[in-house]
């Protein structure tokens, strides 16, 4: 059964990691989106609401459809003032319990209710009261979709830890320093040849 859930872990993995290296390309555009308005603005004299609502919109696509990329990479943002100071045994039961009585119902709860509010935003066709304001649902089926993918990916890392207490993977967050380690050490072995 834990191989069955290791695979299955491996593709919720493999789907936020393709999924943060699309949203990248988000960024690019929120930047050449936001330069070019203002540009507009200071140049022409000209600024449009739905320009800065697209802005809007894709910081909001950033944010949550990375939200699994980030857990993916242990790059949320943690206090680990207490926790640092136990066995990496005990932080595994810490990230177990954290993820199964807080992490994943709220989640769930955020999931669920984006759903209502998408749907509910849909069948109105709810666009922004701003002239020149854009469709309000697209960015609205965004909150369910990002929590999506993050209770995914919480659900991938509680397995992982399972399965390193069970003495089935190595240490699921130990991967990731050392492959940033590798790739600092092939940097700075191109740059010594």
């Amino acid at each position: 059964m834990m191989k069955l859930l290791l695979r299955l872990s491996r593709a919720v993995d493999w789907l936020n990691e393709r999924i943060g290296h699309l949203v990248y390309w988000l960024v690019l555009a929120a930047v050449l989106i936001s330069s070019a308005n203002a540009m507009s603005r200071y140049v022409l004299n000209k600024t449009s609401n739905g320009w800065l609502e697209m802005q809007w919109y894709l910081f909001a696509a950033i944010f949550l459809l990375c939200s699994g990329y980030t857990l993916l990479h242990n790059e949320h943002i943690r206090i680990d003032v207490v926790a640092q100071r136990f066995s990496r045994r005990t932080q595994i039961w810490i990230d177990i319990f954290g993820t199964v009585f807080f992490m994943l119902p709220m989640t769930i709860f955020i999931m669920v209710l984006g759903w209502f509010m998408f749907k509910e935003s849909y069948m109105v066709h709810e666009v922004s009261p701003d002239p020149g304001g854009l469709l309000r649902w697209p960015v609205k089926l965004l909150v369910p979709v990002g929590f999506f993918l993050l209770t995914l990916q919480g659900l991938s890392e509680l397995v992982k830890r399972i399965a390193f207490l069970k003495g089935l993977i190595p240490d699921p967050l130990e991967k990731h320093v050392e492959a940033a380690l590798e790739m600092v050490q092939d940097k700075v072995g191109e740059g010594t040849k």
